[in-house]
């Protein structure tokens, strides 16, 4: 696939849809990371469910490190792997507080040094909250890259470095999102829908389900 392809990719991606962003909920970076770590391996409308409650009783690091790992697990218990996952938001909070004034750093070594946060959700928090060009690989951009060719890569790291290399620079900010948002809802797992795909004709993947 050439730079001009990948070009006509974006842009009509772009044209799809023109704003994209993450669908959790979220109104500060706090909320956003703690968010963004509720849900791995979880849905986002799931997560959304249980950080309503949540966000509006503790929307910032102390009140809900003062909730501790017992009060927290009432909010979230009906997302998966809740208990990991409450211990490692009530460390990430107690961190901010004494390593970060509160506030979430904009730092990708500084965010992967808090319990729970790896590359991809560091990735994330650049992106979204403070509008770095960082590209994060979840599952669903995973397939789309390999699928259509974009940018193959047998690894996840492997994937973000060709997409970081091969997206051109005007699309680098929300590829995440439009590569996301096409793997959610077109080109799906189990039976992409190629029929009303966008970029179905620049798309390389040789098994292609037209309806």
């Amino acid at each position: 696939m050439n730079k001009a392809i990948r070009s006509e990719i974006f842009t009509r991606l772009k044209k799809h849809i023109p704003e994209p962003t993450t669908e959790l909920n979220y109104s500060s970076p706090f909320e956003l990371l703690i968010a963004v770590i509720l849900s791995a391996q979880a849905t986002d409308k799931g997560v959304n469910k249980a950080t309503e409650a949540l966000f509006k009783d503790a929307p910032t690091p102390e009140k809900m490190a003062a909730l501790k790992e017992s009060g927290l697990k009432k909010y979230i218990k009906t997302i998966g792997l809740f208990n990991t996952k409450a211990k490692n938001v009530i460390k990430t909070c107690k961190l901010l507080v004494t390593e970060h004034d509160s506030q979430v750093p904009e730092n990708r070594e500084a965010l992967e040094a808090l319990p729970g946060v790896g590359r991809k959700t560091a990735n994330v928090i650049l992106n979204t909250a403070f509008g770095h060009p960082t590209i994060a690989v979840d599952t669903h951009i995973f397939r789309v890259s390999n699928r259509t060719k974009i940018a193959p890569g047998k690894t996840v790291l492997e994937v973000e470095k060709k997409l970081l290399k091969f997206v051109p620079d005007e699309f680098k900010l929300d590829a995440h999102h439009w590569l996301i948002l096409h793997g959610r809802y077109t080109c799906v797992a189990r039976k992409p829908r190629c029929g009303a795909c966008v970029i179905e004709d620049l798309c390389e993947f040789k098994d292609k389900v037209i309806d």
